[in-house]
């Protein structure tokens, strides 16, 4: 049997491969903001019940205050604003271009 710890790293680096699959998992979570947000937005309901036990709350709306453009689409964002009661609702984060 093996030890929680154990476990609990080999299934966080199952996901992160599955998540960031171009990343090692300990590139992809070396950045929890950038880890949980990939996490809200292509996890399913069980990666998201695995990682409530992992994270607080809290890390999961700091991650989503930080989240990078291009992470969420529309619906994603709206959910994850109204399930961790950050309203109203800000707009996605965008890309901003260089102006030439």
């Amino acid at each position: 049997m093996m030890a929680p710890e154990s476990l609990k790293k080999e299934k966080l680096d199952a996901l992160a491969r599955r998540l960031f699959w171009w990343k090692s998992p300990e590139e992809a979570l070396a950045d929890t903001n950038r880890f949980l947000a990939q996490l809200m937005f292509l996890g399913t309901w069980n990666d998201i019940q695995e990682a409530t036990d992992l994270w607080p709350v809290a890390a999961f709306r700091d991650a989503l205050r930080e989240a990078p453009p291009g992470v969420f689409d529309p619906r994603s964002w709206s959910y994850w604003h109204h399930m961790l009661d950050l309203l109203p609702v800000p707009p996605l984060p965008s890309r901003k271009l260089p102006e030439c």
